[in-house]
Parts: structure tokens; C-alpha cells; sequence
């Protein structure tokens, strides 16, 4: 059995093999997300794959999915004498009836033991909370789950914000798509950024919604950008700081750099000025309060430093092609 002690992205002699649980009713963008992230993934100092993928179920054969596709996958008994890297329990609707399937639990907690690191995407957090490996963890799963996770464990310390979480060797994703975000910072944790960028840079889709709404990850296209990570962490300062009036002087001190020489290297890096950067972010996270919470859109304007209801409604304007307004018609949660 490998150590969960064992350093998690050490794998010198072959691929680190990732295994996918799935069972009835899983959503299958859950699934097909995060396996072509690790599908694809290079290890950089070999040249070839970084993972080896397994999707496997209770007893094995076709398992059906939300869609018309079925998976094949292997029975979790057939890879009893693997060692696993990264297991990942998969959501979808099954989820429900899965947290309470007494074979499905036992399966994943025998899984869970061997694994140096364990994974849930979406309501798959339920399933994996039943084996007790999320007890005194934070996790996150789907908004629409959250309540539930947090009723039937209470012992799971349940956040609701975040895309996902990483606490310790347990990850745990929010819904469907931020499978794929998890499994990138999985593979830059593993393999490094630049393999990481390469993933992210084949699997760009635009999802197309009403308003105009941009669907590429903002933090990822800034990643891809700041390669090097110089701003990174300006830009987590920024993110949390975006009430104050951020202005060039201010971030170039966060710096340790003169004004003039950092919007000049800032702009170099990034492609876009200083102030253009600080407005993106002030959007982006009016655009989540807008979806999340029932705050006004003159109290969001002032938590994100636009000041005024018009600046804030210029800014989506030129962003987004969408006033606030229509923004949270289309978008907002409840």
C-alpha cells in the first residue's frame, strides 16, 4: 500500500495512475472533464504521459451516465494490486442514492485507504463524505448540493465559494466544469505549471450563453499569461483588496517597483495596463455577487470600488456587452 505521507507528485519509474469511480447516473461532464485533463497531461522531464487513467465501479461493465453514452469501466476488485496516485469519485444524480449504497461506500473507502491523494468532483462529494475521509475537512461540492452535505455530515466543515478546495490530500470540486479547474491545479502541483498551461490551452471551449457572457476562466487567462508567476501574488492582493482605489502607484508599491517601471512590465507581461486589470477583477467579482447573492446593485458597486452604480454599469458594458441589470436576470442562482 502507498504511503499518503509520500510525496504526491513523485512517480519515477511509471505513470501516476488516476482512478475514476463512477456508478449510475453520474453526470458525465464530471467525469469526461477532469479524464481528459490527466489524459493528456505531459511530464515534461520524460516526454510521455504524465497519468495513467482507470475508470472503474462497484463490479465493473457499462455503467450509464445523464446522457445517452454508457462508460465501460473495470471492476475496482481488477486493480486491487495497483498502486493509486489520485482517485477521483465522480457526481451526478446517483450521487444521492450512491452516499447510501452500502457496497458503493465500502468500495470507495477501500479505495480511499490506498490512495495518496482522493478527489471528488461536484455531488461526488457526497459519496466520498459517507466514507468519512471529508470529516473535519473543508469541502465544496455544487451550490445546489452544499445544504445537503452539510445536513447529512456535519462533521465536513462545507463552503460554498470556492471552485475548489484543497485541504491537505483531500480535493473537492464545485460543479461539472470545475472538475477541469481542479484537475489542472492538480497536474501544476504534480507536473508543473507549464504542463498544466499546455492542458489548459488545448481544452479552451467557449460555452455559448445569452448576454454576451465571457466563459474563459479570467484567473486562468491570467495564469497563461503571467507565466513566471511575477503577479501572482499581486494579482491574490488585488482580488482581496479590490475596495480600495487601486491605483498604479499603489499596486507598484506592492511591488517594490517605481510606478512608471511597473506599468511598463505589467502591461509587457500581462497584455493589458494596470487599471484595465483592476477593472476586469472588479467585474468579475460583481459578476459572482450578482449570481449569488441578493445584495444591491449599488452595495455591490461599492464592496468592489466602482463607487458609483454608473461606473459599474459602464465597466460590464465594455466587458461583458451586458448591463448588471440583465446580468442578474440571466444569471442570478435562487
Amino acid at each position: 500500500m502507498t504511503s499518503k505521507t509520500a510525496k504526491l507528485g513523485s512517480c519515477p519509474t511509471h505513470a501516476r495512475l488516476v482512478v475514476f469511480v463512477v456508478y449510475p447516473n453520474i453526470v458525465l461532464l464530471d467525469l469526461v472533464g477532469p479524464l481528459q485533463v490527466f489524459s493528456h497531461a505531459p511530464d515534461l522531464e520524460t516526454g510521455r504521459n504524465g497519468y495513467d487513467c482507470v475508470v472503474v465501479s462497484v463490479d465493473g461493465g457499462s455503467v450509464g451516465t445523464n446522457t445517452i453514452v454508457s462508460i465501460p469501466t473495470l471492476s475496482a476488485a481488477g486493480i486491487a494490486d495497483r498502486d493509486i496516485h489520485t482517485l477521483v469519485v465522480v457526481g451526478g444524480d446517483g450521487a444521492i442514492p450512491g452516499m447510501k449504497d452500502p457496497k458503493l461506500v465500502a468500495t470507495v473507502t477501500a479505495l480511499t485507504a490506498r490512495a495518496q491523494r482522493t478527489c471528488s468532483v461536484c455531488s461526488g462529494a457526497l459519496v466520498l463524505a459517507a466514507t468519512g475521509a471529508l470529516d473535519g475537512c473543508r469541502a465544496v461540492t455544487h451550490w445546489d448540493d452544499c445544504r445537503m452535505l452539510a445536513d447529512e455530515f456535519p462533521r465536513v466543515q462545507v463552503e460554498m465559494d470556492p471552485i475548489f478546495i484543497k485541504d491537505g490530500p483531500i480535493w473537492t470540486s464545485a460543479g461539472i466544469t470545475a472538475g477541469i479547474d481542479m484537475a489542472l491545479a492538480i497536474v501544476a502541483e504534480d507536473l508543473g505549471r507549464a504542463s498544466s498551461f499546455s492542458v489548459a490551452r488545448s481544452m479552451v471551449v467557449q460555452m455559448v450563453r445569452s448576454g454576451g457572457q465571457s466563459q474563459f476562466s479570467p484567473a486562468l487567462g491570467r495564469q497563461l499569461r503571467d507565466r513566471a508567476g511575477q503577479f501572482e501574488a499581486l494579482h491574490v492582493w488585488m482580488v482581496d483588496n479590490l475596495h480600495q482605489p487601486l491605483s498604479v502607484e499603489t499596486l507598484a508599491d506592492q511591488m517594490n517597483m517605481g510606478a512608471r517601471n511597473f506599468a511598463r512590465v505589467y502591461a509587457n507581461v500581462m497584455g493589458i495596463t494596470p487599471a484595465k486589470a483592476v477593472e476586469a477583477m472588479r467585474v468579475e467579482k460583481a459578476q459572482h455577487a450578482l449570481e449569488t447573492t441578493e445584495k444591491s446593485i449599488k452595495q455591490i458597486a461599492a464592496n468592489f470600488g466602482f463607487k458609483t452604480e454608473d461606473r459599474m454599469r459602464r465597466a460590464f458594458l465594455r466587458l461583458l456587452n451586458v448591463s448588471p441589470s440583465d446580468y442578474r436576470q440571466n444569471f442570478h442562482l435562487a
